[in-house]
């Protein structure tokens, strides 16, 4: 073809080979196109067709003679897109594209005003499109995706984003709402309440606050209410969910709160009655919470030998895991069925072990148990409370959860122990009938004096003393058997740490103070012989135990103690304390209830400026994710839970309470 003929073609339309199209060498863009772009062009030109025709130029040789090659002057994306469909066989290699020739025009130049001059949709025409699409045609969000070449999530969140009260939607092409604020308040289809709530906004809110208040009466499907009943049995009762397509969610927020608790109540009933039929109990209660102010006595189970049947299944159980530790003990990684069958062992033996602990039938039989609801979601199952009037006459026993009385409490209650120290008490009291109230008093005022005078020179007998004396206010109830004077004040840690108890830490202690009220005597009279008899690490154990139990460190508002959170202070230094054993950094525990500068500020000084700079513009949610995941291996701690912050923190506080202490004369 000679170069007039070529010049012929100027502004034909003619129909061109694929295979015959190439890229313009004087096409303005030089960014390609992106791989998502072409995808989206290819999916759209499958469903509709070429909507517009490329502009393409001859290719001509040397000599000026065309080669039958034109190259894509405007268009480059859609041919592109075409040779997708070659790729995928939608389409030949030959299939003949509708094309312009122009050769009157510098290529350059159209190609640039093609990308340049014009303006793109608005995002809320866009938005709105898509919703007509589904309105009027009844197309699916799969089917337009299909047609449009972008995903179906992409295509929901249009379609919601186009479902917002047009009066918001107005307020965004004004430029009075963002973007990520119009996204918020997609959270909800419900136009009065979105209209509502913009009216209570504060002056330019952020996105988070407007996703709260539009979910403050829901309940995230995180709550431990929902992960224990279940998003399924939840929306099969006929609860709704509503579902934020813009953040991560974790599977949305449960709208029907009520019925939430309805179907809680009801399954922890459930469990509560196959807990009282299965093991025998006189009563069980379910609770969403431990109702730590029940006022009742708690039993513990005792050790018990296993029958010769559950003896030989434990040997058989554990001979076998120690043959498949001994077989795989080299390997980097387990086989599934393998390590499916040592959690198996693992459960059997559990089950087997739990064996050698048993509470007294009659126990049983008089007591009862509560069920509730663990912060994680799981049941939790506390056993061997009796209820005041289900008490033996003029009985005590191991208690853990009865706080100590006041001395004038107990000053009727000395009649109150059984066996020999009845009858000790008995004897006395016939020695005294033959003396006025005046002498006992004198005569005992002297035997105390002398008490006071050998004990202070026996430091072994004064620990079994004070020892004896916590253990018996600490573990029974009303048993006024003490003859030191020593009180327990104990604090309820769960009462300002919402699921302490749930902790790991909270679980060891928990543990520790069953194995000690499982060793206690029945009856308190024989406490003393039991202190006594122990081995002197023994006895060290149960009275640093009870002296634990007693202490009390935790800062309240308007604290009013600068001088006890000093001695805290010391004594976490005498114990070496090391809170990265008993506390991490969580969502839940921590990172979740600062400001995002707090949660910067962690980061930095676990892992340092990089890693804060590359969380900066991630939302709160997000960032406290990323950075409960980034803190875990650094051991990092708030300041409070340091031990040097929390020196000059006591030092200072002691300084605006007045300096030294003042001396106490003793009396």
């Amino acid at each position: 073809m000679s170069a007039k003929s070529v010049e012929q073609l100027n502004g034909t339309e003619v129909l061109i080979p694929l295979s015959k199209l190439k890229k313009s060498p004087r096409n303005a863009r030089k960014t390609p196109h992106s791989d998502a772009a072409i995808e989206a062009l290819a999916a759209s030109i499958a469903a509709k067709g070429m909507l517009q025709n490329l502009v393409v130029e001859p290719e001509v040789d040397g000599e000026g003679a065309a080669t039958g090659v034109f190259y894509v002057t405007v268009g480059e994306g859609r041919r592109l897109a075409q040779l997708l469909r070659v790729k995928r066989k939608e389409i030949k290699k030959n299939e003949p594209i509708r094309c312009i020739v122009d050769t009157a025009n510098d290529p350059h130049e159209i190609s640039l005003d093609e990308n340049v001059t014009r303006e793109k949709m608005h995002p809320a025409d866009e938005f709105e499109a898509f919703r007509k699409l589904a309105d009027e045609r009844g197309l699916g969000a799969e089917e337009i995706a299909a047609r449009f070449g972008v995903t179906a999530h992409v295509v929901r969140q249009r379609l919601r984003l186009g479902a917002v009260s047009p009066k918001l939607v107005q307020l965004y092409r004004d430029g009075d709402l963002t973007l990520e604020q119009l996204m918020a308040f997609a959270i909800t289809d419900d136009h009065a309440r979105q209209e509502a709530i913009y009216e209570r906004l504060p002056f330019d809110p952020d996105a988070a606050t407007i996703r709260r208040l539009l979910t403050e009466t829901h309940v995230p499907a995180t709550d431990r209410r929902a992960r224990f009943v279940g998003l399924e049995a939840y929306t099969e009762a006929g609860g709704t969910v509503l579902r934020d397509l813009f953040t991560e969610d974790r599977d949305g927020y449960l709208e029907d709160v009520s019925l939430l608790d309805l179907l809680v109540t009801a399954r922890l009933g459930r469990e509560a009655d196959s807990l009282r039929a299965a093991e025998g109990w006189r009563w069980t209660e379910a609770h969403l919470d431990f109702p730590h102010a029940h006022g009742m006595r708690r039993l513990y189970p005792h050790p018990v030998e296993l029958s010769a049947q559950d003896q030989a299944a434990l040997q058989a159980v554990q001979g076998e895991f120690d043959r498949l530790t001994e077989q795989h003990q080299t390997a980097e990684e387990l086989p599934d069925e393998v390590d499916a069958r040592f959690g198996e062992l693992e459960a059997e033996i559990e089950g087997l072990e739990a064996k050698r602990q048993a509470y007294d039938p009659a126990d049983v039989a008089r007591g009862g148990a509560f069920v509730v609801l663990n912060h994680d979601g799981t049941v939790r199952v506390e056993r061997g409370f009796i209820r005041p009037e289900d008490e033996k006459p003029a009985e005590t026993g191991p208690d853990s959860d009865a706080d100590a009385r006041d001395e004038e409490d107990r000053d009727g209650e000395e009649g109150a122990l059984d066996g020999e120290d009845d009858e000790a008490t008995s004897d006395e009291e016939d020695d005294d009938e033959r003396l006025s109230d005046a002498l006992v008093r004198d005569l005992t005022a002297h035997r105390t004096l002398g008490l006071r005078l050998n004990l202070s020179e026996q430091p072994d007998v004064a620990i079994v003393a004070v020892t004896h004396a916590l253990a018996a206010q600490i573990f029974y109830l009303g048993a006024a058997a003490h003859v030191v004077g020593i009180q327990p004040v104990k604090t309820d840690l769960a009462a300002h740490a919402d699921g302490i108890e749930d902790t790991p830490a909270g679980k060891a202690w928990s543990d520790r103070h069953a194995n000690w009220a499982r060793q206690m005597p029945k009856d308190v009279g024989a406490l003393w012989e039991f202190v006594a008899e122990l081995d002197y690490d023994s006895r060290m154990a149960l009275f640093a135990h009870c002296v634990s139990l007693t202490v009390n460190a935790v800062k309240l508002p308007f604290d009013r103690r600068p001088r006890a959170l000093a001695a805290a202070r010391r004594l976490a230094e005498a114990v070496a304390l090391d809170m990265t054993s008993y506390w991490r950094p969580t969502v839940r525990s921590y990172l979740g209830r600062v400001t995002k500068a707090g949660i910067l500020e962690a980061v930095r000084e676990g892992l340092g400026e990089e890693a804060a700079v590359r969380l900066t513009d991630m939302k709160k949610a997000d960032m406290a994710q990323a950075a409960e995941q980034l803190l875990a291996a650094t051991g990092w701690l708030p300041s409070l839970l340091r031990m040097a912050a929390l020196h000059a923190q006591t030092d200072l506080q002691s300084e605006t309470q007045g300096g030294e202490p003042h001396a106490v004369a003793a009396e």
